[in-house]
């Protein structure tokens, strides 16, 4: 599917279009503490603490998970007027967190509210910037009819495909799956993972920097790759741009790559895609190392607000 032409910013609303789960993630005695998450969720709400008018699309479920993420999104100034109220369950994730904090998933998915995109609810209109992600973009039937009506949204597009192999674990179609998204993406924001796990024969910075490269020739203007505590690479045509990532002590990463992600989406709205690509692009990485470094040095997924930043946007 081709993308839509005059994909200019409108506005100032970001959309954010994808999946609101709860992570169960270890309370440090045995148990599990639940936990709104979901990688778009965690973006929305990014997003909305930095200011930016944030408006979340997804089905949101009456039970008491669902209600409990309808609180979480509201209280940080999501905007759930375009969600779907649903009577289906909320989708769960199981959190497994290494000695470093790193984090993996178990996911309870099919039947639930989460993933309840059709296009008789899927909202009319254009925002400033779209963001779409994480499973949403590869769990079917609901990705397709999800895929079809980004494709015709007349604004930037940002995916971040936060790759989750335990979902799927088919290499190819993942990749292809990915590919069908960044055609009509015009950012993509990737970590070093999920590359790796999409591209095994990619060793190296340099490896990765190809990888990403070759991505562009889909038709984004922008690729960043997050590399956790090495920062964020920044790859467009012309060039690639380097920031370290900001020291921390983390407690642990949940809710890290989708804020870095956030920051992206609010680039996009007050610099414009082109700018972002050229002058602004070192000190948009920059914000988003910072970002991303606040929420790793707290629990789960908690991302700054506006005032926590070293300088603004």
């Amino acid at each position: 599917m081709e993308r839509v032409p005059d994909k200019q910013s409108r506005g100032n609303e970001a959309w954010v279009a994808g999946e609101v789960l709860i992570d169960l993630i270890p309370d440090g005695r045995g148990g599990r503490r639940a936990v709104v998450g979901g990688g778009a969720a965690n973006t929305a709400k990014a997003l909305a603490r930095l200011g930016v008018k944030t408006c979340f699309i997804d089905g949101i479920s009456s039970d008491e998970y669902g209600t409990a993420a309808r609180a979480e999104l509201e209280s940080s100034g999501v905007d759930l007027g375009r969600a779907l109220p649903s009577d289906e369950p909320t989708a769960l994730a199981e959190v497994t967190l290494d000695e470093a904090g790193k984090a993996s998933y178990a996911f309870t998915l099919r039947g639930t509210a989460t993933f309840d995109f059709h296009a008789n609810w899927l909202p009319q209109g254009n925002p400033a910037v779209l963001h779409v992600g994480t499973l949403a973009t590869i769990v079917e039937p609901g990705c397709d009819a999800l895929h079809r009506w980004a494709a015709r949204i007349a604004a930037p597009v940002v995916f971040d495909p936060n790759v989750r192999p335990s979902v799927l674990g088919d290499r190819a179609a993942y990749r292809e799956a990915v590919d069908r998204w960044t055609v009509i993406s015009d950012v993509v924001k990737v970590s070093d993972d999920d590359l790796r796990w999409l591209h095994p024969e990619a060793v190296g910075i340099e490896a990765l920097i190809r990888a990403a490269r070759a991505a562009l020739e889909q038709g984004p203007s922008l690729v960043v790759v997050t590399r956790g505590e090495h920062g964020l690479v920044g790859i467009t045509r012309e060039r690639v741009v380097e920031v370290a990532g900001v020291p921390t002590t983390v407690i642990d990463t949940v809710g890290a790559g989708d804020t870095a992600g956030a920051v992206l989406v609010e680039a996009v709205i007050v610099h414009g895609l082109e700018r972002l690509c050229e002058d602004r692009l070192e000190g948009v990485l920059s914000r988003a190392a910072e970002a991303a470094a606040i929420t790793c040095s707290r629990a789960g997924a908690d991302p700054p607000w506006a005032a926590e930043f070293s300088d603004t946007a």
